[in-house]
């Protein structure tokens, strides 16, 4: 029975028509994190002037600057942590390739190899 709802294709949701939450990295944790500082905002401005159409504005703008501020936060993550991997990957690629070779910078030379060489 659960094999059933594993075959279909989900379907996935696209936030203004453009941006497929599912696939974008940092989509969806952006637009979560956006609702919540909206409401935060909003509700917390209601609490402090009771004006409901000013509250709603800054309800709206806590949700656009939530969502961007983590936006940015996540892509710039993102892009430090697939730079580290991809330092990571040339290393180990240079390692296996140098290994045991006359290159390989762990391999310690004395002067009795130097001289036989």
């Amino acid at each position: 029975m659960a094999d059933e709802g594993d075959s279909e294709p989900r379907k996935s949701f696209k936030l203004l028509g453009f941006l497929d939450v599912k696939s974008v990295p940092c989509a969806r944790e952006s637009v979560l994190y956006g609702s919540l500082g909206s409401l935060v905002v909003g509700l917390g401005h209601f609490v402090a002037t009771s004006r409901v159409r000013r509250s709603c504005d800054f309800a709206v703008g806590g949700f656009i600057c939530t969502m961007l501020g983590y936006w940015f936060y996540c892509r710039y993550n993102l892009a430090q942590h697939r730079i580290r991997q991809r330092m990571l990957k040339e290393g180990m690629r240079n390692k296996i390739l140098f290994e045991g070779s006359s290159l390989d910078p762990e391999r310690k030379q004395t002067g009795n190899e130097r001289s036989d060489s």
